[in-house]
């Protein structure tokens, strides 16, 4: 049974790990805020860069001439993974979620015999993955420095990917993130970026017909490469929400478990304390006695 000393300073030690715990809770409540309000500022323009390609992709539909990037390699052998996680943890499931979703998928495919390449973006997923995937990990990009993520940021990675595929390194790519849905609720997403894959459009019950100038063909040669940085910068925005929120979480859930932790060392202590107190009443009653 340990000490009244012990106890003590285990009682000092998880009320000093409280203290940091709920610091940490306070920061990432704060930076949530803001995070959540680029994330939300990003979906407009990603939802209808994806109408606006969804109609012009619809008129390509099984033509021979249909831009690459669209119609996609005319294989499927080689496959690009893109895992998007935080740089750093104290978040809960939210790295663990992406890595899980990314590393079954990787297995499934290489078990169809395909071949697999994997880019990190964020040090977590890169030290979940590297230890079953080290020789599919080709390229590792880490924003550890960057305050605040910026176009610039994705536009890097997409120029990445987009080099790669000029290059003929892979046939179809897959961005994985996760997508914020509330503090409490962050969904694990693979979206197929090359070729690309468009959701319906749900802006309008009719469809609307446009006419584009300079012409079809020249807007799509522009927007479906800007549409891989396009997607990609939404992803990290989700992905920075998603992290806050999960950290806000996981520390909320540790200060209250380090709080239950107090209150049972104290009750243990003032127990072994009011056992010693009654214990040294006894002797000097049955001395006094005695005597």
């Amino acid at each position: 049974m340990p000490s009244l000393k012990d106890l003590k300073n285990r009682i000092a030690s998880v009320r000093s790990t409280q203290k940091i715990t709920k610091a940490m809770q306070m920061v990432a409540a704060a930076k949530l805020r803001r995070a959540e309000e680029l994330a939300a500022a990003a979906r407009p323009y990603a939802a209808r860069m994806n109408d606006v390609l969804s109609g012009l992709s619809a008129a390509y539909a099984g033509r021979s001439d249909a831009p690459k990037l669209l119609a996609g390699t005319g294989s499927d052998q080689t496959h690009l993974l893109i895992v998007a996680t935080a740089e750093r943890g104290l978040c809960g499931g939210f790295n663990s979620n992406i890595s899980r979703m990314a590393r079954e998928h990787a297995r499934k495919l290489i078990s169809e015999g395909k071949t697999v390449k994997i880019l990190c973006v964020g040090k977590k997923g890169h030290d979940v993955l590297k230890r079953l995937f080290a020789d599919q990990i080709v390229h590792f990009v880490t924003l550890r420095e960057v305050k605040q993520i910026g176009y610039s940021n994705a536009q890097a990675i997409g120029e990445k990917v987009l080099s790669m595929f000029a290059s003929g390194e892979f046939d179809v790519a897959t961005l994985f993130y996760s997508k914020f849905r509330s503090v409490i609720s962050q969904e694990p997403t693979a979206q197929q970026l090359i070729p690309a894959a468009f959701e319906a459009s749900e802006a309008s019950s009719e469809p609307v017909s446009y006419e584009y100038e300079p012409g079809e063909e020249a807007i799509l040669n522009d927007l479906l490469p800007r549409n891989v940085s396009v997607q990609i910068f939404s992803a990290l925005l989700e992905n920075g929400a998603g992290e806050m929120g999960a950290k806000m979480s996981a520390m909320d859930n540790a200060t209250r478990n380090a709080g239950d932790m107090i209150n049972r060392l104290t009750l243990s202590y003032n127990r072994q304390r009011q056992a010693q107190i009654t214990k040294e009443l006894i002797e000097i009653i049955s001395g006094a006695e005695a005597l």
